[in-house]
């Protein structure tokens, strides 16, 4: 079992890693990033398709300079982003055009950092989901449960799963909380970035008014490390360690108001307000509001939004051979789109402006409006297998991430417990459009004073059984 393997090698930082492969050392760390793959990758299914360079040339790359950004650092890449030499399907049952196999800005940053790209990680077909599930490829499951298969969340489904395997870091994308939802939903880290704060070129688009890139690690301290070395990399200000972690102490929290915690699944809302007391006890300051804006956002949110509308205009013009063999799920909500009028859209998308500048003022003097990230528990794939289940449930699963994407704010989420069927829940943390290496700072002195992942969680049952579980 996994923990065997971590006896004999402590996996270290990522930050810590890089160093160490820049030096020509760590290989004991990838071969048991390695050892994880083989005894686990074949149950948990993160990948859609595994890099050769990641299995076969590591051992070759020569060695870098010292603290040499992400130097060997394996980071699982979603299937919606173009990687050089690999396909691209985008969760569809066809390979997508070669075009969409070419890397973007944020690939080719990782590739200069000298990251290796382990694989592409399964996704919902073209993202337009939360819940992980596609008819069309072998869903990932949950690692919180060897029993049941559970969906890992959505649209980044194997990403989160990729950590249990031999990812360090994971790339995703995050347009209602594609990110957030399946690090919430299997204990790991996960950043929405602002909208425009990274580039979208070279990723399979859902909705260009609010797609962003995300990353997924076990830290904070892993996230903020790789942000920071990415932010720079694409010319933004700052670097790998800019801002100092405050002190709990000084920090101000906003607990969003009944929306986002009304109809919590069972132990989801004690284990955050559990955690929120512990920071109130170490002396963060916490105080209600009423962010009125998130109702009306949520009203538009469940017509479509801008997504529905700009997907379907996507497929219709771009793929429209890939419309007939669309996962009944994704067709469905697309299908409505097509009815909206240009007014409509357009209304749309002045009303979520509106909303998004009432709530940036809203937001002045608070570091972060919190809530819990996920409201529901994550579900047996076969108790969605219904369209009405689904239905319900994703957009359940959808209503508290989305709230960040409508109103132009960036977010974070962090394992703090397990509910009441042991499943990981997480604390989302919800900023202002760039503040985004605030809110990392401020999140590492919430994961300094709770204590990270495994602190809080101990490991998924899957990955410490021995022997593991089977496919």
């Amino acid at each position: 079992m996994i923990r065997a393997v971590n006896r004999s090698v402590s996996l270290p930082s990522i930050r810590d890693l890089a160093t160490l492969r820049a030096r020509g050392a760590g290989m004991d760390v990838i071969a048991a990033l390695r050892a994880r793959y083989e005894r686990y990758a074949d149950f948990l299914k993160p990948y859609i398709t595994h890099s050769p360079e990641w299995t076969r040339d590591e051992l070759l790359r020569p060695p870098g300079e010292t603290g040499a950004g992400l130097f060997g650092v394996p980071v699982s890449v979603k299937d919606l982003f173009g990687v050089s030499g690999l396909p691209t399907y985008a969760g569809s049952p066809m390979r997508l055009p070669h075009e969409f196999e070419q890397s973007g800005p944020v690939v080719q940053t990782l590739q200069r950092l000298g990251a290796a790209i382990t694989g592409k990680t399964h996704t919902v077909e073209f993202a337009f989901g939360g819940l992980g599930s596609n008819p069309h490829w072998p869903v990932p499951r949950n690692p919180w449960d060897d029993r049941a298969h559970r969906v890992p969340g959505g649209s980044s489904a194997g990403a989160g799963v990729s950590l249990y395997c031999d990812a360090r870091l994971a790339l995703g994308t995050d347009t209602a909380g594609s990110v957030r939802i399946p690090a919430s939903m299997t204990g790991v880290v996960g950043l929405k970035t602002s909208y425009g704060r990274w580039p979208v070129s070279g990723i399979v688009p859902l909705c260009p008014s609010l797609d962003t890139v995300g990353l997924l690690g076990h830290t904070v301290a892993d996230v903020r490390y790789a942000f920071g070395l990415i932010d720079r990399h694409l010319g933004n200000p700052g670097g790998e360690d800019s801002g100092a972690v405050p002190s709990v102490s000084t920090l101000r929290f906003g607990i969003a108001d009944a929306l986002f915690w009304n109809g919590c699944d069972a132990g989801i809302g004690d284990a955050v307000r559990g955690a929120l007391n512990e920071l109130a006890s170490a002396g963060a300051h916490i105080e209600s509001i009423e962010l009125s804006e998130a109702r009306p956002a949520l009203d538009i949110f469940k017509l479509g939004h801008l997504a529905a509308p700009e997907l379907f205009e996507f497929l219709t013009t771009a793929l429209p051979s890939w419309l007939p063999s669309l996962d009944p799920n994704v067709a469905a909500r697309i299908q409505a789109a097509s009815s909206t009028t240009a007014c409509e859209y357009l209304r749309r998308r002045r009303r979520l402006s509106e909303l998004a500048r009432s709530t940036d003022v809203r937001l002045a003097g608070l570091d972060a409006l919190v809530a819990p990230t996920v409201a529901v528990t994550p579900p047996r794939l076969d108790a969605i297998a219904e369209p009405d289940a689904y239905r319900r449930t994703n957009m359940r699963a959808l209503r508290n991430t989305a709230v960040a994407n409508l109103l132009n704010l960036c977010a974070l989420t962090l394992p703090v417990g397990l509910d009441s069927e042991g499943l990981p829940v997480g604390l989302q943390l919800m900023a202002r459009h760039g503040d985004d290496e605030r809110l990392l700072a401020v999140a590492d002195s919430l994961e300094r004073c709770l204590g990270a992942a495994r602190d809080r969680l101990g490991e998924p049952s899957s990955v410490t059984l021995n022997p593991p579980p089977r496919g």
